[in-house]
C-alpha cells in the first residue's frame, strides 16, 4: 500500500525533465556553465509550476560530482542523497510555518560553517514571503554579505510581499503558467509509462481544469484514475469534473443565434438534469465563442481542441459584433454566478441577457435599421438638431455647385458640413430663395440670433457655391417647418416604431410570459444609421 501519487513520482530530477519552463532552465544551465552562479535566487509563480522542483534541481548540479551536460547525473551519492531527504548540506524549510525571527536566526547560525558532504551549503527557503518583518531584517545580512560556501533558493508565489531591501539582492525568475497542450503532453506520456489506457478528449478536459499548474493536474489525473476504476474515459472524467459534453454548448449557441428563447431554456432543463457545474458550462461557453471569434478573424487558425465542424458552422450563424457582445456579456456573469439564489437561474439570466442586449433588425422606410435597447433611461437630447442627421441625404463632395431654383436647405445644410452653433442656427431658418447674388432666409423673431454665425454661415454658403452670396436675413413667422422641426418629428415617428417592434418581438413577449418582465419607460432608442 505504500503507493506514491504521480506528482511525486514524475517530479522532475534534473533540467531536461523540466516542462514548460524552458526560459528559466536555459539562464541556469548557462550559468553553471560558465561558473557564474548567483549567491541568491528567487522563483516566483503560481502554484505547482516547479518553483521547489527547479530549486532542488539547483541544489543538486551545484553540488552534483558528476554533471552531465550541466545537468545532475543522478547517480553520485549527493544526487541520491539529495533525492533521499538526507544531504546535509541542503537545508529546506518551509517559512510559513517558521515565520518568527528567532526560526530564522537559528537557521543562519550555521551558515558560516563550512558544509559536510557538497562543495555549497544550500538553503531553499519556500513561501519565503511569510516570513515576518524581523526575520526578512535577520536573513537580510546573510542576504547581503553571504559566505563564499553558502547558497540561498527561495521561493514564493507572493513576491510582491517581499521587502526591496531582499528583492534586490536575489536574481528573480518568474515562472510561467503552464498551457494546456503541455500539461496535456505530460499526462500523456506519465500514462503510456504506466499502462494506463486513456481518452485524448479525458485528457484535454483534465489539462484545461488544470487552470496553469502541472501539480493541479497530476492531482485531478490521480482521481481520474481512481474515478474510472483504472482507466481515464472521457465520460467519467466529465462526470468527475461536472462538465458536459460539447453539443448541448453547440445547441445553446445554435438557439442563441436564432434568438430562440424557449430552445435555450429546453436545453438549459435538459443539462441541469446532468447535475453540472453551471460556472464550468458558462467557461465553456466563453472557450467556444473565444474560438469562434478567432476563426472569423483568422480562418486559417486551427485549435484541436475543438471541432472545426462546428466553429465553422457557428461563425457562420453569428455576426463578428454579436460573439463580441456574447463573450462580454458571459466574462461579467461568471462575478454573479455565485450571487444568484443559485447557478442554474444565474446561468439562465446570463443568457437571456445575451439575447435582450442583442441588436435586433427593425424596418423603418423600406430600409433596416438596428433597435438597441437601453439598460438606462434615454437622455433627450439638449441639441438634437446637432446630435440627428437625415437619413435620406447623399451630398455632393464638390466645392462648386449649381443653383438649383429649388434646392432643400436640409441637403444644403449637410453639404455645408456645418457644425456647432452655425449648424444650429441654419437649422432654425427657412429657405426663402437663393440666386447667383443674394440667399434669402426667414427666421423666427424670437429666436436669439448671432452675428458670429450669420458670417460663417454667409461664409459657408459662398464656399459651397463658389460665387460671393449675399446672405439675406429676415425676422418673421413662417408656416414651413424648419431642418430643425422636421429631424425632430423624423426622431418621434423612428421612435415609436421601434417601441411598437420592440413590444412585438416573440423574444421580448417571451421574457414577459415565463419572468413577468416589463420594459422600462425610456429605455428604447432606435440606432441611427447614415444610408448610402
Amino acid at each position: 500500500m505504500n503507493y506514491q501519487v504521480l506528482a511525486r513520482k514524475w517530479r522532475p530530477h534534473n533540467f531536461t525533465e523540466v516542462v514548460g519552463q524552458d526560459h528559466v532552465v536555459k539562464s541556469l544551465v548557462n550559468a553553471l556553465q560558465h561558473n557564474r552562479l548567483h549567491h541568491a535566487y528567487l522563483f516566483t509563480g503560481t502554484r505547482g509550476v516547479g518553483k521547489t522542483t527547479i530549486a532542488r534541481i539547483l541544489a543538486k548540479a551545484i553540488n552534483c560530482e558528476n554533471l552531465q551536460d550541466f545537468n545532475p547525473c543522478g547517480k553520485c551519492n549527493v544526487c541520491r542523497d539529495i533525492d533521499e531527504g538526507r544531504f546535509l548540506d541542503l537545508i529546506e524549510v518551509d517559512a510559513a510555518s517558521r515565520t518568527k525571527v528567532e526560526d530564522t536566526r537559528d537557521l543562519l547560525d550555521n551558515a558560516q560553517y563550512a558544509p559536510n558532504q557538497g562543495r555549497y551549503k544550500v538553503y531553499i527557503i519556500d513561501e519565503v514571503h511569510m516570513l515576518s518583518g524581523h526575520s526578512f531584517n535577520a536573513l537580510l545580512k546573510t542576504l547581503e554579505e553571504p559566505p563564499e560556501h553558502v547558497k540561498f533558493l527561495l521561493a514564493t508565489t507572493d513576491p510582491h510581499k517581499i521587502p526591496v531591501t531582499v528583492l534586490s539582492r536575489c536574481l528573480q525568475f518568474n515562472l510561467k503558467r503552464l498551457l494546456p497542450n503541455q500539461i496535456f503532453s505530460q499526462m500523456e506520456f506519465i500514462l503510456r509509462q504506466e499502462q494506463i489506457e486513456f481518452e485524448a478528449p479525458a485528457l484535454k478536459l483534465l489539462s484545461r481544469a488544470a487552470d496553469g499548474s502541472m501539480r493541479d493536474g497530476l492531482s485531478l489525473l490521480d482521481q481520474a484514475i481512481v474515478f474510472g476504476n483504472g482507466s481515464v474515459p472521457s465520460e467519467e472524467v466529465r462526470m468527475m469534473l461536472g462538465t458536459v459534453a460539447m453539443q448541448p454548448i453547440d445547441d445553446i449557441l445554435v438557439a442563441l443565434a436564432q434568438n430562440d428563447a424557449p430552445a435555450i431554456l429546453d436545453k438549459i432543463d435538459e443539462i441541469a438534469n446532468l447535475t453540472p457545474d453551471f460556472n464550468a458550462v458558462l467557461h465553456q461557453i466563453l472557450q467556444t465563442l473565444h474560438r469562434i471569434a478567432l476563426f472569423q478573424q483568422v480562418p486559417s487558425f486551427v485549435d484541436n481542441n475543438f471541432d472545426n465542424e462546428i466553429i465553422i458552422s457557428l461563425s457562420s450563424k453569428m455576426t463578428p459584433e454579436d460573439v463580441q457582445l456574447f463573450y462580454q456579456i458571459g466574462l461579467i456573469g461568471q462575478k454573479d454566478l455565485d450571487l444568484a439564489p443559485d447557478p442554474r437561474s444565474g446561468f439562465e439570466m446570463v443568457m437571456l441577457r445575451m439575447l435582450t442586449f442583442k441588436p435586433t433588425t427593425i424596418k423603418q422606410n423600406s430600409t433596416n435599421k438596428p433597435v438597441k435597447p437601453q439598460t438606462q433611461a434615454s437622455q433627450p437630447a439638449s441639441n438634437p438638431v446637432t446630435n440627428l442627421q437625415p437619413t435620406n441625404i447623399s451630398p455632393e463632395t464638390s466645392s462648386e455647385r449649381p443653383i438649383n431654383s429649388n434646392p432643400d436647405w436640409l441637403e444644403m445644410i449637410v453639404a455645408m458640413k456645418l457644425t456647432g452653433l452655425t449648424k444650429e442656427f441654419a437649422s432654425n431658418c427657412v429657405l426663402n430663395s437663393i440666386d447667383e447674388k443674394t440667399c434669402t432666409l426667414t427666421i423666427d423673431p424670437n429666436y436669439i440670433r448671432s452675428s458670429r454665425a450669420e458670417e460663417a454661415l454667409q461664409a459657408a454658403l459662398q464656399k459651397y457655391h463658389g460665387t460671393p452670396l449675399k446672405l439675406n436675413i429676415v425676422a418673421k413667422k413662417t408656416t414651413s417647418d424648419t431642418p430643425a422641426i422636421r429631424l425632430l418629428k423624423e426622431r418621434e415617428n423612428q421612435q415609436q416604431n421601434a417601441i411598437e417592434i420592440i413590444n412585438s418581438d416573440p423574444n421580448i413577449q417571451a421574457l414577459k410570459d415565463h419572468f413577468d418582465a416589463r420594459i422600462l419607460p425610456g429605455t428604447i432608442e432606435p440606432i441611427i444609421t447614415k444610408e448610402d
